[in-house]
């Protein structure tokens, strides 16, 4: 008995464990969007991309500013037997003589010293250039690929709200299944009805059953994708909403405004690249460089040098570069060549995305008027076949058939209202305006 009421203590508490776990969520479809932009993954490394573009260009800048130098030396010596005449003595034989070379042991030496570029064929302000360009694509990449990530928000928004409208209709159309199976069952007792026809109407409603297990492992399979990408702790159900459905008309002319960040990325890529080949042909040209240095020396009992400064300018010129840099120019140049013609092709790409997704709205728009008529057709159908049924004008095929109609049609409706949301909303990303009108 101890033992029963441990059990059932502990499976109590699974189950309070169970539900704790499942908590439900209302999440609007605009939220979810922000929560995807703030917390998604994708976005994070959209904003790292932007942040490793410009630490680039500050490792750039760095070589435009002085390099100065300091360094320090203390060295002991052994004593050096030195022999020469011009020290005034030693006579080779090892023996110290007055006026001979002083007892050496010790170097000190401090050194600073200063190279500040002033001419490098425009290099330094040419990579400057660039990596700004590189920059500013960077950031406008970062915006693009965070109108992906709303667009996917999006996408799997809707389809979770699709599984959700196909569980409650199919739980709906189960119950009059199940309702029709009693009435048959009655029927087929007292004679009415042939048992074939209660057979198929058992059928149809363990087809029904199928059916709703299928919805329901779909749409826990999209709350759990939602709820990842959203970041949201484990075994959150989110509670979708039509609120946000909108049915929104747009303009009959066919000419739309296009403002892709991905695409004018992609123009300051090109600007980069025309930067590089300047960059190339900097190597035709010498280094000047101001040089300046600071010196102390210290050789005790022997030679101290203090205020030894120096300054002056450098030139360089790498002779080898005048016939190497040419292919580095030809390099340079191929590159942004095959960037403009990249630009040229993704340009109408970008146009042609912008008119299909114009033309997929309207025709979302045209699919939602046309599956209104036919679930209200539907609906009718099957009241019509119902009362022929029932006055055993047509038979049980004819009835099943009017109820799988009926149901498919409130489903058609059903998507292609949520259709239209996510049809507008990839024709707004084609735009590249998808995070503004999110932002609004």
């Amino acid at each position: 008995m101890k033992v029963s009421v441990l059990l059932l203590f502990m499976l109590s508490l699974v189950l309070s464990g169970s539900l704790a776990a499942q908590e439900e969520k209302p999440l609007g479809l605009k939220e979810a969007i922000q929560l995807a932009l703030t917390n998604g993954d994708d976005a994070k490394i959209a904003d790292e991309k932007v942040n490793t573009a410009e630490s680039e260009l500050h490792v750039t800048q760095n070589a435009q500013y002085p390099e100065l130098g300091l360094s320090g030396q203390y060295q002991y010596l052994t004593e050096p037997n030195v022999q020469s005449g011009l020290l005034g003595g030693g006579s080779g034989d090892g023996e110290e003589e007055s006026g001979g070379f002083p007892k050496v042991n010790q170097l000190l030496l401090g050194q600073v010293s200063a190279s500040v570029p002033v001419f490098s064929g425009f290099r330094l302000k040419n990579l400057v250039n660039a990596g700004e360009n590189r920059l500013e694509a960077a950031r406008l990449n970062a915006i693009s690929d965070k109108e992906q990530v709303a667009l996917q928000t999006v996408t799997d928004y809707i389809n979770l709200y699709k599984a959700r409208q196909t569980v409650a209709l199919v739980e709906e159309n189960l119950k009059s299944a199940e309702q029709r199976v009693k009435d048959f069952s009655a029927m087929e007792v007292n004679g009415l009805l042939a048992r074939n026809d209660l057979l198929k109407a058992k059928l149809q409603e363990s087809n029904v059953r199928v059916t709703l297990e299928e919805a329901m492992k779909n749409e826990r399979i999209l709350n759990y994708r939602l709820t990842t990408l959203l970041k949201l702790p484990a075994g959150t159900l989110i509670k979708t909403s039509d609120d946000e459905l909108e049915i929104i008309p747009v303009s009959g002319k066919d000419t739309m405004a296009i403002s892709r960040s991905d695409l004018e990325a992609l123009r300051y890529r090109e600007k980069a690249a025309e930067d590089e080949i300047k960059v190339a042909q900097s190597k035709f040209f010498p280094s000047v460089n101001l040089v300046g240095g600071y010196v102390a020396l210290d050789v005790p009992n022997a030679l101290t040098v203090t205020n030894a400064m120096n300054v002056g300018v450098g030139l360089s010129y790498n002779l080898s570069d005048i016939f190497k840099s040419k292919s580095d120019v030809r390099l340079a140049r191929s590159k942004a060549t095959e960037l403009q013609y990249t630009l040229n092709k993704y340009t109408d790409q970008v146009n042609i995305q912008v008119r299909n997704a114009l033309e997929d709205y309207r025709l979302a728009l045209n699919k939602y008027e046309v599956y209104t008529e036919s679930q209200e057709q539907a609906i009718e159908n099957y009241r019509i076949v119902k009362d022929k049924y029932d006055n055993g004008l047509v038979d049980t095929n004819d009835l099943l058939e009017a109820d799988v109609e009926q149901l498919q049609a409130r489903i058609n409706l059903a998507y292609s209202r949520a259709d239209i949301t996510r049809k507008y909303y990839e024709f707004l990303t084609a735009q590249g305006t998808l995070t503004n009108y999110i932002n609004k």
